[in-house]
C-alpha cells in the first residue's frame, strides 16, 4: 500500500480522502490545506489527519493527490516533486502549458510518475463502448450543468469542456489542424457557454458545447464513423451502439434495412453493451496506484493533461 496524502480539502478535495480512505491500495496518512480553519474543520467531521505544513505531509507519503484550485497546482506539484513524490493532479492540470510542461520535465528527471485526474476515461459508459469506436470522423458533445458559483473563476471550458476534449484526443489520433469558437460570459467574469469546432488533419471534426447556466444537466457524446454510431451518456451512463453490415438476402420480418439509392441494401442492428458499476474517481486513483507499483505508464499521462490544457487554450483564444 502507498503513503498517499491530499493537499486540498475542498468539496473535491474530500471525496479524494474519502476514497483513498476506503481504497485497498493507499494508506491515507493525512491532508493539507492553506485554510488552516477548514482544515481543523475536516479533521474534526471526519477524523482524517490535518497537517498544518505542506511540507510536512509531503515528507509523510509516497504520492501526492493534489486537489487545489487551478493556481497552485504548478507549485504544489513542484514542492512534491523535489521531494521525490509520485504526484496525481487533479483537471486541468496547472493553469498554463508551460507549467504543464515543466512538471513533466521535472517527472522524468526524477523518474517518477505522474497522473492527471480526467475522469471521464474511467466512466462506465465510455469503458463500455470504448473498443468499438474507432476512426471516427464526426464527433459532438454536450456538456451542460445549472449554475454554481464554485469553478466560475475559470472559463467554462476549462471547467467542463476540457473534459470532452481530453476524451476526443484519446480516441482521434491526428493533430489538431484549426480551432474555431466562441463564448459569452452570461453571469461570471469568464465565459459561462462555449461552443468549439476542431478539425483534425485525418478530416475528424468534432462539435463540442458547454454551459455552466443551462436549466438541465446534460453529459452526451455521440462518435459517427464507417458503418457505425456511438452514444456515450455520461450523466445517465448509458451508451447504445447502431451498426449497419450488408443485408441479407433475405431479411426477416424484423430486420430492420436500408436500401440508397444506388441500389445498395444496409441492415441496422443495436447494440446497448453491458454498463459495469463503478467509482471513476476511485478506479482512477487505483490505477495510478497499480502504474506506480509496477513501474508502468499511468492510463491519463501528463503528456495527455497537457495536450488537452494546449487545446482548450486555443480555444479560450479564440473568444
Amino acid at each position: 500500500m502507498l503513503n498517499a496524502g491530499v493537499l486540498g480539502a475542498g468539496h473535491l478535495g474530500k471525496i479524494h480522502l474519502r476514497l483513498l480512505n476506503q481504497s485497498e491500495k493507499y494508506n491515507l496518512v493525512g491532508f493539507y490545506d492553506a485554510d488552516e480553519a477548514n482544515g481543523k474543520r475536516v479533521e474534526a467531521e471526519f477524523g482524517y489527519k490535518f497537517f498544518s505544513s505542506i511540507d510536512d505531509l509531503i515528507d509523510a507519503v509516497d504520492m501526492v493527490d493534489i486537489v487545489t484550485p487551478t493556481l497552485s497546482h504548478y507549485d504544489c506539484a513542484k514542492q512534491a516533486i523535489a521531494k521525490g513524490k509520485h504526484v496525481f493532479i487533479e483537471k486541468p492540470i496547472t493553469n498554463t502549458v508551460e507549467e504543464a510542461e515543466h512538471i513533466r520535465t521535472l517527472l522524468a528527471e526524477h523518474n517518477l510518475r505522474g497522473q492527471v485526474g480526467h475522469v471521464e476515461r474511467f466512466n462506465p459508459a465510455y469503458l463500455a463502448v470504448k473498443d468499438e469506436i474507432k476512426s471516427p470522423m464526426f464527433i459532438e458533445t454536450h456538456r451542460l450543468a445549472e449554475f454554481n458559483p464554485r469553478g466560475t473563476d475559470v472559463p467554462v471550458v476549462l471547467d467542463l469542456m476540457i473534459h470532452d476534449i481530453d476524451i476526443i484526443l484519446s480516441i482521434v489520433k491526428s493533430k489538431v489542424k484549426h480551432i474555431s469558437a466562441s463564448g459569452v460570459s452570461v453571469i461570471s467574469d469568464t465565459p459561462d457557454i462555449a461552443n468549439a469546432r476542431l478539425e483534425f488533419e485525418n478530416g475528424c471534426v468534432a462539435n463540442l458545447t458547454a454551459s455552466r447556466i443551462s436549466l438541465k444537466k446534460m453529459r452526451k457524446a455521440r462518435f459517427f464513423q464507417k458503418d457505425a454510431y456511438i452514444s456515450v451518456d455520461f450523466l445517465e451512463k448509458k451508451c447504445e451502439v447502431v451498426k449497419m453490415k450488408d443485408a441479407p438476402e433475405n431479411p426477416g420480418d424484423f430486420d430492420m434495412v436500408l436500401q440508397n439509392a444506388e441500389g445498395v441494401k444496409k441492415q441496422i442492428y443495436f447494440d446497448s453493451p453491458k454498463v459495469a458499476d463503478n467509482n471513476s474517481i476511485l478506479d482512477e486513483l487505483n490505477t495510478f496506484a497499480d502504474a506506480i507499483n509496477t513501474n508502468t505508464t499511468p492510463v491519463v499521462t501528463l503528456h495527455d493533461g497537457t495536450e488537452a490544457l494546449r487545446v482548450a487554450n486555443r480555444i479560450i483564444d479564440c473568444f
